[in-house]
Order: C-alpha cells, then structure tokens, then sequence
C-alpha cells in the first residue's frame, strides 16, 4: 500500500472538482437558458432518428424529515408529505416538455432517483412516479435503475415493493456506523437496522447494493472509522461509495452546526483514507477510483478490467456516455455538446412548467477544447491511462504539441511517482490514485485563477 508523505499532502491536498462533468457545473453560464437546451433536444431527435442512443434519467427528489448538517445536496426540509403529490404533478409537466421534443418511448437504459430523500415518498406515489416514466420512455431490459435509500425510512416491505416496481440497484446512506458521529452530523440510525434492511434486500433480488461512508465528519478518528470499516466489511455490500467530507459552511447553511473544534485534522483524514483503502482490498474490494470500490464480481470492477467504466454525475458508472435528461428541482442534465441545470428554487422551478418552459436556468454549450480536454480528464479519472494516438485520432490534434505546458506540469508529479509519462500515454501510478483529481486537474484550463479552487471540495 502505497505511504503518503507529509510533503506530498501539504502540496497536493488542494481544492478542486470531482470531476463527475468537464467542464465542470460551476461553469455554467446563465446566458444558456430554455432556448438553448430546446435545441439541443432538437439536435437529438434530428441526428438519431431511429438509432438514437439509450438516455439516462436523473430525477431529484428534495424532500427530507431530518437535517443532516453534513448535507450539500439541494433539499427542503418538512413533515408534511402532502408537499410530493403537486411535485409528482410538475415533474409530470417536465416530462411531457420532453417528449414533446423527443418523441415517445425513447429508450431510457438508466434511472437514478436522488435527493433529498427520494423514500420520503409514499409507496404509491413512487408507484406513480415510475408508472409515469413507463408510460412516457421505454426501459430497457438489463438497464440499472436505482435508488438512494435512508436507512430511517425503509423497511422489508418497502424494499419488496422497490423491486416490484423496478428498482434493480439500492444505495443506502450509512457515512458512519458510530453513534456519537451520527449524533454530531444529526443522522441517528442503529447499525442493527442497516444489517437488517441489507439482508433483507438481499433476498428481495436485488441487482447491486451500495453503501456511502464520508470521511472527515466531526468526533471521527483513524480508530473509531476503523471500527466502521471492519462492520462495512461484514455487511459485506456489492458497492461502497467513500467520499471525503468537504466543511463549506459559507455555501451550505447546514454545515454552519457542526463544531468545527470537532473536525479531524488533515493528517488523521489522510489516515483514513488510506486504512480504508487497506481495509477494503484487505477484504476483497477492487478499488474503482477516487471514491467507489466493489466486489470482483459486481458490473463496475468488470467494466474497470475491460476498459468501459464511465463517469457521469452519480460518479462511476458502467452506462456508456449517453445524454442525461435531469429531471426536477436543480437536476442536472447532458445533452449532445450542452449541459444544463434546472432552477434551484422550487417557487421558480415551478413557475416556469406553470408558464409551460423547462426550467432550465443555466447551462453551458462546450467547445471543441473542452470536448478534448474532457476525453483526457476522464480517461485520467476512469482508466488511470490516456493513449495519445487515440486520442489523436479521435480529435485531431497532435497530443504533445496541444498539451505542451500541461506535459510539463506533469513532470513534478512524474517525479513524485505519481503519474509516468512515456512518448505515447500517461498513466496513473498506484501512490497516484490518491491524487487523481490533482493529476486531472492540470489539463483543466478553467482553473487557472487561484479564486476558483476555493469553491470546491479539497482532494484528500
């Protein structure tokens, strides 16, 4: 296992993007509106014809009972369910937007419901979101169409109903299994009750089971993580998903309750990042990318081995790069050379489907630069290795000339074992993983200025 020093931290634990996009949504102008998301569809239906490519859905769904004060998801808070039957209602409108420029029954190959709390719905009104969706696009057999899951609003029966209506994959928000960590992020839920509900999904059928565990959060230490890690080894789920808690209370009023004083520090975050690597190939674990590991056997470490795993704005996927129609309050989509974002404000999101537009309030129209830098971003991300001849002749342009300064940069990094770079690709060492985000970073051009890093998250 690879040892970080604390030279190669000061130097690369800086902010920067997941990656989940390029360019990335802060980039997003709010010069590109309806208008032009209108025509990007046009541009779909135009081009495809019958060929068209599967789309993939992304619906959010914001509402939650409970603040948990690590959150950075778009959400409203409330007790009252009666709220979702008007949603259901608009995202209904929005769908109906579409296939009015789409046509009907477009093939749809993968569908994440997000949130928010997307279980805070009734069983029948997730009966009636999916039902909709049916009706309006055409799902394809062996598709993955998951859902987020918080453990305090599920049990064995609703999971059956979740199969039944065609949930193939499950993803339960752990982020701790000790209890005073749960008390000081407000997310109270006995580990008893995650075993419970994944044994019991288990013999539902499910496809894939994920689990999410954040690093960083408040009263944590190296030895009480472990301790989570070794009961997220015996739960033993297909998927766990590791992020690092990123502390933004200036953009994320949430955040504004934790005590900072309980915060761990950076060296006892690199810890467990790196037990937790330890822990999880220890058990098993194939070690996907930056944050997603899985079994041997799962469809995600296939992909890794075969060169086809993909990244989109869930994180790691096995779906090829298909346009994404996102749907609801702040969802995101991609759609040809366009990414676009609904408004975050649902007064406003449902203003406009009243007024009969998409709510569409930002978006972007990518270059061709941007279209090249992304196929290096992701094949850094996704592969670890970036083939200069492909990429070459997929977008014409001589590697080494266009990427003279950004080769350069990569000579520190070569130096520090991160990355080797030969006369026909770069590739990411196993010290480099750690620091993938930096390594992909240095052909982001959009990070020149110092003041844009500090809107993100940092790397470790």
């Amino acid at each position: 296992m690879p040892v970080i020093t604390p030279e190669l931290l000061n130097r690369f634990d800086v902010p920067g993007p997941r990656y989940t996009s390029y360019p990335t949504a802060d980039r997003f102008v709010e010069a590109f509106g309806e208008a032009d998301y209108l025509n990007a569809l046009e541009q779909r239906r135009i081009s495809s014809g019958q060929a068209a490519k599967p789309l993939s859905l992304y619906v959010h769904l914001p509402f939650c009972e409970s603040l948990c004060y690590y959150c950075a998801c778009n959400k409203i808070i409330t007790k009252h369910h009666d709220r979702t039957g008007p949603y259901l209602r608009y995202l209904s409108r929005e769908v109906d937007l579409h296939v009015q420029r789409l046509g009907a029954q477009q093939a749809v190959s993968q569908l994440h419901l997000g949130g928010g709390t997307p279980t805070f719905l009734s069983d029948e009104e997730l009966g009636e979101l999916m039902g909709m969706l049916r009706r309006n696009f055409a799902f394809a057999e062996g598709g993955e169409y998951s859902i987020e899951i918080d453990p305090r609003t599920i049990d064995p029966t609703r999971l059956a109903t979740l199969k039944t209506l065609g949930f193939n994959r499950l993803s339960f928000g752990v982020q701790d299994f000790d209890p005073l960590v749960q008390k000081a992020v407000h997310r109270v839920q006995p580990a008893e009750q995650v075993f419970a509900l994944v044994a019991a999904a288990r013999e539902v059928g499910f496809d894939s089971i994920n689990v999410d565990l954040i690093y960083g959060l408040p009263k944590q230490t190296p030895e009480s993580f472990d301790r989570t890690l070794a009961q997220v080894a015996d739960l033993r789920p297909d998927r766990i998903a590791l992020y690092g808690y990123a502390h933004l209370p200036e953009r994320f009023k949430s955040q504004r309750r934790i005590n900072t004083a309980e915060l761990p520090q950076a060296s006892a975050k690199v810890a467990m990042l790196a037990r937790s690597l330890a822990a999880f190939e220890q058990a098993g674990y194939v070690y996907i990318g930056m944050d997603h590991f899985a079994l041997p056997d799962d469809a995600l470490a296939v992909a890794k081995r075969q060169g086809r795993l993909h990244r989109n704005f869930q994180g790691y996927s096995t779906q090829p790069d298909a346009d994404l129609i996102g749907l609801g309050v702040s969802a995101i989509g991609k759609v040809g050379a366009t990414y676009s974002q609904n408004a975050k404000d649902l007064i406003e999101y449902q203003d406009r489907l009243d007024h009969g537009q998409l709510p569409v309030v930002r978006g972007l129209a990518v270059t061709r630069d941007d279209l090249l830098r992304r196929a290096v971003i992701m094949g850094l991300m996704c592969q670890g290795r970036v083939q200069f001849e492909s990429i070459e002749l997929s977008q014409l342009v001589d590697f080494k000339r266009y990427f003279a300064a950004e080769l350069k940069r990569l000579a520190a990094m070569q130096d520090d074992g991160l990355v080797r770079v030969t006369d026909s690709a770069i590739e990411v060492t196993p010290m480099g993983w750690f620091f993938v985000r930096g390594v992909a970073m240095v052909f982001d051009k959009y990070l020149q200025a110092a003041q844009t890093r500090a809107r993100f998250s940092r790397i470790l």
